[in-house]
């Protein structure tokens, strides 16, 4: 152990005092924590188990879904395991246990079921299950399976009774500028199969797809022997997310070139959270309404975001789909995934991305990624492409060029007081909204609000989003005559919405700002599409200022322009897909601010969560 190590405090809350042995070095070490120890001593207590190597290999996979993990690699952990530690700590110091031999130990445990064998073969229950090195909670391998095979299942199935010819008029009148594309391609697909998937990138037009879809499944409908449209869920992970997907389908809905029946269809097609749809029942038994016993009614489930969608949640939803439902799962591969365990989106395309993959391997067929970005170009389309890719090269030679939307600060945040190409747009914004506001013209304010949004990678420190909310406030106390930072509803502040309030229409992530009404009263402002509602502040809940906010808050939102501010080399969250989901929420100009260091870091460390699905659904070919 390093002497960084035994110089701890401890009494410190993550340590775990009546620990020995393993348990006791490795929480020490900070690659578990207090709960870990805790768990795995209880479950060697109520199996009689007492074998230090077995027990760490429990804590271990227990630890693993709180950082993402589906399972953990008992071959491969030592030179992969995330430290909980302020100094550096040398894993190579620790005492880790033989692979082979640590494997054989967990195998031979009254802990664990070893093997994959389902039905009258399956091996004697456990908490734990073992499959060659990967150690899963039992609950996740169990999950992971059901999505497997029921995805493959789904993907295998051709939908039934397509009308091709009605198929291809549509296709050409609905895709009429680009009849042969992808996005097309990805609708025809989504209309002939069970299961498919639209992938893309901001800005390939996902949800336009979407819009085009679900006309021309009501169009092969029509064509029935009931006349009846199909009943359609459109979902997403958050609200935000949700009310997004809705009002970009409802805005399509007066383009396209569709009876009135399905125009109205379209202009009426609810949105809800995965949880809603499912009908989340917090603390009874069941967590949803629907599920296996009591399934969906709906014949097509379209999710959006779906990069945010966790193992377990994919598997409540695929459990509560009707025999022969479809769907339709949509999102960006290359963004951050889920908070929980699983990559599931990231999984299914797989190797799919590439766009080299065999049609029939895999899950394939299904899968259409959409590759022409209509939202932005020039810099912000590049640099993306190369840091999804994985070309830290490409990446700072793009940085280096003279991009007119693309603008590089390299400097660490925390060694520099004042930015000033940060400071100044950051202002301007803040100060429109803030006259705007006063004025009373809501929408205008809140117009200058999506102007412009700072991009943080942590809420808290130099790096930070409470950090750069603060300067904020300072820059506008000494720029703006009688700007009171301390009132809490001061003209102009900007808000973000911290939890959903189905009463009031405002979901988690939304954004809005304080204004002066007409007769003088103080209401919070929010848009719904075109419309502008307002609100008392005492009738809200937990808000936050915004003047910055989280990368991984601001996924499905989209900025004028951003400023990413990118956190220390060794920050834990600095990843490629941090560094591309910053990077695309800007529509016209992106300023980067770090050192080559931090940008070559995240560029090189693609997020690594260790999940079986994409071998389960791609075999060899998912690496």
């Amino acid at each position: 152990m390093t002497e960084a190590v035994r110089e701890r405090d401890p009494f410190e809350v993550r340590f775990a005092r009546q620990a020995s042995g393993l348990l006791r070095e490795f929480n020490e070490a900070g690659v578990i924590d207090a709960a870990d120890v805790h768990v795995a001593r209880e479950l060697g207590r109520l199996s009689v188990e007492t074998d230090e190597a077995v027990l760490l290999a429990t804590a271990l996979a227990v630890r693993g879904p709180r950082l993402g993990h589906v399972h953990v690699d008992l071959s491969r952990i030592r030179d992969t395991a995330a430290v909980d530690a302020e100094e550096p700590v040398d894993l190579a110091t620790l005492a880790w246990p033989e692979p082979a031999e640590w494997v054989r130990q967990v195998r031979a445990s009254p802990l664990v079921a070893d093997g994959e064998a389902i039905g009258d073969d399956a091996p004697p229950p456990g908490p734990l299950r073992l499959v060659g090195s990967w150690l899963y909670l039992d609950r996740y391998w169990a999950e992971e399976v059901q999505v497997a095979r029921a995805l493959r299942q789904m993907g295998a199935a051709a939908a039934d009774r397509i009308d091709s010819a009605l198929l291809t008029d549509g296709l050409a009148r609905l895709f009429a500028a680009d009849p042969e594309g992808r996005q097309a391609l990805a609708a025809a697909t989504a209309v002939r199969r069970r299961f498919a998937v639209v992938a893309g990138g901001p800005g390939t037009g996902k949800t336009t797809t979407v819009a085009r879809i679900v006309a021309l499944l009501c169009e092969q409908a029509a064509t029935s022997p009931t006349g009846a449209f199909p009943l359609i869920a459109l979902a997403a992970p958050t609200g935000k997310a949700a009310a997004r997907l809705q009002e970009a389908v409802r805005a399509e809905a007066s383009a396209l070139d569709v009876s009135p029946e399905i125009r109205q269809l379209l202009l009426s097609l609810p949105a809800s959270t995965i949880h809603r749809l499912l009908g989340w029942r917090p603390g009874s038994n069941s967590r949803f309404r629907h599920d296996r016993d009591q399934r969906l009614a709906h014949d097509v489930v379209i999710v959006d975001e779906t990069s945010m969608v966790s193992l377990s949640l994919m598997a409540r939803l695929i459990e509560a789909l009707r025999a022969g439902a479809r769907l339709i799962l949509v999102g960006d591969p290359g963004q951050l995934a889920s908070i929980e365990a699983g990559a599931v989106l990231g999984d299914i395309v797989g190797p799919g991305d590439s766009g080299h993959i065999a049609p029939g391997a895999g899950p394939s067929q299904g899968i259409v990624v959409l590759d022409r970005v209509h939202r932005f170009g020039g810099g912000i389309a590049g640099l993306a492409a190369a840091i999804r890719a994985g070309d830290g090269d490409g990446v700072m030679g793009l940085l280096r060029s003279d991009s007119d939307n693309v603008t590089w600060l390299d400097v660490d945040v925390a060694d520099d007081d004042v930015l000033t190409p940060v400071r100044a747009p950051a202002l301007a914004a803040a100060e429109t909204t803030v006259r705007a506001a006063a004025a009373g013209h809501a929408r205008e304010a809140l117009d200058a609000l999506g102007a412009f949004r700072i991009l943080c990678a942590h809420r808290r420190g130099p790096y930070g989003v409470s950090t750069w909310t603060a300067r904020m406030e300072s820059w506008l106390a000494a720029e703006l005559e009688g700007f009171d930072p301390d009132d809490r509803w001061y003209i102009g502040r900007p808000l973000l919405v911290n939890e959903n309030d189905y009463e009031l229409r405002l979901n988690n992530g939304d954004t809005g700002v304080v204004v002066r009404s007409p007769d003088g009263r103080v209401a919070c402002a929010f848009a719904r599409g075109d419309e502008t509602i307002e609100y008392s502040p005492s009738r809200l809940g937990a808000l936050d200022t915004v003047y910055a906010m989280t990368i991984h808050k601001s996924q499905g939102s989209q900025f004028d322009a951003a400023a990413v501010l990118l956190p220390e080399t060794g920050s834990r969250i600095l990843t490629r897909e941090l560094l591309y989901t910053a990077a695309t929420r800007a529509r016209h100009r992106l300023i980067l601010v770090g050192t080559e260091e931090m940008i070559r870091a995240a560029v090189a460390r693609p997020v690594a969560r260790a999940s079986g699905l994409g071998r389960r659904l791609w075999g060899d070919l998912a690496g």
